[in-house]
C-alpha cells in the first residue's frame, strides 16, 4: 500500500518515495499547446503548488519522474528550459519591507540555481535581467512560475494602507513578465483570490484566466473517478455516499471535485472531520459577514453576476466574493439573462456548511453555551418534543451578549433573528432549506429530520406577540409541497420581540396525514 501524500507539494518527492499520485499531467500539455500566459485561482490546499512543481519538472525535462503518466509519451523531452519559480506561500508579510526582503531572497535562490548573480538593487530590474541572462546563457526561452501571487496582499486585508503599498509593488513586479515576452516560453500564476485586472494586472493584461474555464475545472482537486481508481485499495468498507456529502461538491463550471486535503486525511483516519476548514482562520471573513449584516440563510442559494466574482480588491471587499474565492461557496449552476451570465452559489459540502456556521456561532455566543445548544437540537428532534424548542431558541439569543446588539443595532432586524436560528441548525449538520419556493410563495425555513419536515415562519414584533407567523404558514398552505414526501409535517411560527431581543411566541401544529 502506497503512502498518502498529505501536505506533499514536491513532485519529485511524491514520484520517488512511493506516494499515491492522481495524474494531472494531461493539463500540462493542454496548457502549453493552448497559450503562453495563464492565471488560475483556487482555494488553499487544493494542489496549486503541486501542479506548479509538476510544470517545473516537465520544463526541466526530468522524464524519469513522469514514467507511466500521460505526459511521458506526450512531451518533447529533448528540449529543456530554464525555470524561475517564485512562491510567496511561506511566512507572513506584515510590511512592504517584508515583501522586498522575501522577494530578494527568492530571486537570489533562483539565480544561484543557475550560478548567476543579481545585477540590480531594484528587484523589478533584477527580475528582468535574470530572465534575459537565463535566455542568453541557455539559448532557450524561460519559464516563469509564480505561486500564491496574492498572499502578501491577503496577509494585510485588515491594514488596507499596507495592502495597497504591497499591491503596487507586486503590480510592478508582474509587469516585468509582459515586458519580457520575447524571452519567455511560458508563464503561470496561481493564487487564492482573483484581483481585478485594473488593480494588480494592469501591467500584465495578456494573462489567460482559466479559473472558470470548464476545460480546466478538474486541474485541482480529485474527481469521483480519480478517487475510485487511484485510492481503490483504501476505500474498502468506506461509505462513499457519506464521503461525497462531506467532501465532494466543489465546482468551477466543470465536473465536481473533492478537496484533496480532506480526502487524504479522511483516508488516513477514516474519521469525518472538517480537516480543510481547520487549516484556515476565517476570522476576517466572519467579521465581514457580520459587519455587512449578511442574511446568513441566503448563503445557501446566492445568485451573482460575473462582474461580482471578479471585483475583489483591497478597496472593494464584498462577502460573497471572499466566500467564493476562498472556497466556502462554490458554483452550483448558471443562468443566462442576456447579455448577463448569472452564477448560482452555495456551500460545496457538509464540512464547509457545518464548520462555517459553527465558527459564526463562536463569534456570537460563549463556546460552552453554543455546544450545549447544538447537542440539544439533536436531542429535541430525536424525541420530537417541540415544546422544548421554544426554550432552546430563547437560549440561543440569551447567550448573545447585550453589547453585541447595541454595537450592531440589530434589535428589530428580522433577518438577524432568522439567521441565528438557521445558523444553529446548519452548524448541527441537519438538512435545512431556506427561502424554499412553493406555488404560494417562499417559506422562511424548512428543517428535515428522519421522516419529518418542520416548516418555519419568522416574524419580528415590537412588543406583544401577534400570532401572525403560524397564521401565514397556514394561509399560504406552504405544506402542500411536502405532502407525500414526508410522513409527518409540522408548521411552526416563531415571533421575536424587538424590545426583549428574544422569542416571545412559539406556536406549532402537526398536520393530519392526507390520504
Amino acid at each position: 500500500m502506497r503512502k498518502l501524500p498529505i501536505g506533499i507539494q514536491n513532485f519529485k518527492e511524491l514520484r520517488t518515495e512511493n506516494y499515491y499520485y492522481v495524474d494531472k499531467t494531461q493539463f500540462v500539455k493542454q496548457l502549453v499547446e493552448g497559450g503562453k500566459y495563464y492565471f488560475l485561482s483556487r482555494p488553499r490546499r487544493f494542489g496549486k503548488s503541486l501542479f506548479l512543481d509538476t510544470l517545473k519538472q516537465a520544463f526541466l525535462g526530468n522524464k524519469p519522474l513522469f514514467e507511466g503518466l500521460y505526459l511521458e509519451k506526450n512531451w518533447d523531452w529533448n528540449r529543456k528550459y530554464p525555470v524561475i519559480h517564485i512562491s510567496f506561500g511561506s511566512g507572513v508579510f506584515r510590511t512592504l519591507e517584508d515583501l522586498k526582503i522575501n522577494l530578494k531572497d527568492l530571486l537570489l535562490s533562483n539565480a544561484s540555481t543557475y550560478n548567476l548573480q543579481l545585477k540590480h538593487d531594484s528587484l523589478n530590474l533584477a527580475f528582468k535581467h535574470l530572465i534575459q541572462d537565463l535566455h542568453k546563457i541557455h539559448h532557450q526561452k524561460v519559464v516563469v512560475l509564480i505561486d500564491e501571487y496574492d498572499k502578501p496582499i491577503l496577509d494585510n486585508l485588515t491594514h488596507p494602507e499596507i495592502a495597497r503599498e504591497i499591491r503596487e509593488d507586486l503590480k510592478n513586479l508582474y509587469s516585468v513578465i509582459k515586458d519580457s515576452d520575447e524571452y519567455l516560453k511560458f508563464a503561470f500564476l496561481t493564487g487564492v483570490s482573483k484581483f481585478s485586472k485594473v488593480s494588480i494586472f494592469s501591467g500584465l493584461n495578456n494573462l489567460k484566466d482559466i479559473t472558470l474555464d470548464p476545460r480546466f475545472g478538474t486541474l485541482c482537486g480529485y474527481t469521483e473517478k480519480e478517487l475510485l481508481e487511484t485510492f481503490k485499495d483504501r476505500l474498502e468498507g468506506v461509505n462513499l455516499e457519506e464521503v461525497r456529502s462531506w467532501y465532494n461538491g466543489y465546482s468551477w463550471l466543470g465536473e465536481k471535485v473533492y478537496n484533496p486535503f480532506d480526502i487524504l486525511l479522511y483516508l488516513d483516519t477514516k474519521t469525518f472531520h472538517p480537516y480543510w476548514f481547520e487549516t484556515g482562520t476565517p476570522t476576517f471573513l466572519i467579521q465581514l459577514l457580520l459587519q455587512h449584516h449578511s442574511y446568513l440563510p441566503e448563503l445557501e442559494n446566492l445568485e451573482v453576476g460575473n462582474e461580482l466574482l471578479e471585483s475583489f480588491d483591497v478597496d472593494l471587499i464584498e462577502p460573497e466574493v471572499v466566500l467564493f474565492q476562498t472556497g466556502y461557496l462554490t458554483i452550483t449552476g448558471t443562468r443566462q439573462l442576456e447579455p448577463l451570465t448569472l452564477y448560482k452559489l452555495s456551500y460545496p459540502n457538509l464540512e464547509v456548511k457545518m464548520a462555517l456556521h459553527d465558527s459564526l456561532l463562536t463569534h456570537l455566543a460563549k463556546i460552552t453555551e453554543k455546544q450545549k445548544n447544538l447537542i440539544k437540537i439533536h436531542e429535541i428532534l430525536n424525541k420530537n418534543e417541540l415544546n422544548d424548542l421554544k426554550k432552546l431558541f430563547q437560549s440561543f439569543f440569551a447567550s448573545i451578549p447585550y453589547e453585541w446588539y447595541t454595537k450592531n443595532n440589530l434589535s428589530s432586524y428580522e433577518g438577524f433573528y432568522a439567521s441565528i436560528v438557521y445558523t444553529y441548525f446548519a452548524a448541527s449538520g441537519l438538512k435545512c432549506v431556506v427561502e424554499d419556493s412553493t406555488s404560494k410563495g417562499k417559506l422562511d425555513m424548512a428543517v428535515f429530520y428522519k421522516n419529518r419536515a418542520y416548516l418555519f415562519e419568522f416574524k419580528v414584533v415590537e412588543f406583544e406577540p401577534e400570532g401572525k407567523a403560524l397564521e401565514q404558514i397556514k394561509k399560504k398552505k406552504y405544506e402542500e409541497k411536502y405532502h407525500g414526501r414526508y410522513e409527518e409535517i409540522y408548521l411552526i411560527g416563531v415571533e421575536f420581540s424587538a424590545k426583549e431581543r428574544n422569542v416571545v411566541l412559539f406556536e406549532w401544529e402537526k398536520l393530519q396525514d392526507k390520504p
